[in-house]
């Protein structure tokens, strides 16, 4: 049967726009749209830095950096939990934010009021300067077009662990992917210093 190449272009471009779209489920709500990104002139992808460090809107976390390794391993450990809008748990399944409160509340921060949302998130942690990025560390993106529209947990070695899209399960993936390099806005802390 001859395949109809305009036909056959249609579903790749609606394969494509499906894809973005579930990349950018999290649970947070639109901010201001951010600027775009960087793509260095050999074509290669460059991760962007944030325009400029957004300063907490509200007291900064500070869990005891004594569990930054714990938050890492615990993070680890739910790779392949199923993606679930809204979830926070592993039998409920996560998105991004709430993967990252199970997390925090695993390794301390029961007593502690965490954020749910990413938007809460980026409001109640410090910008952290590139050069000093560390395991534990929260990064941010901007999938739908607003800043901080997704997150994930820093784990070394250029990786973080997040919870991508529906369908999808917990993954670890590259900050110097094409897709999350070029929508990167910034790492926080959410550990006392």
């Amino acid at each position: 049967m001859p395949v109809d190449p305009v036909a056959l272009h249609g579903r790749r471009a609606a394969l494509a726009l499906l894809s973005a779209g579930l990349l950018a489920g999290c649970a947070s709500r639109p901010l201001p749209r951010a600027s775009t990104s960087a793509t260095a002139s050999d074509g290669a992808v460059t991760r962007r830095a944030p325009v400029a460090p957004v300063p907490p809107t509200q007291t900064p976390l500070a869990l005891d950096p004594a569990a930054r390794e714990a938050a890492v391993a615990q993070a680890l450990l739910l790779i392949n939990t199923p993606y679930t809008y809204g979830g926070n748990t592993p039998q409920g399944g996560f998105d991004c934010s709430g993967l990252m409160q199970y997390v925090f509340q695993q390794v301390g921060g029961a007593a502690t009021r965490l954020p749910r949302s990413t938007a809460q998130w980026a409001a109640a942690t410090l910008p952290v300067d590139e050069a000093r990025l560390a395991r534990g560390d929260l990064v941010f993106f901007n999938t739908t077009g607003a800043p901080f529209s997704h997150m994930g947990l820093y784990v070394g070695g250029e990786q973080f662990v997040h919870a991508p899209s529906s369908g999808g399960t917990v993954r670890k993936d590259s900050l110097a992917s094409r897709y999350f390099a070029t929508r990167y806005q910034g790492a926080r802390r959410v550990f006392a210093a």
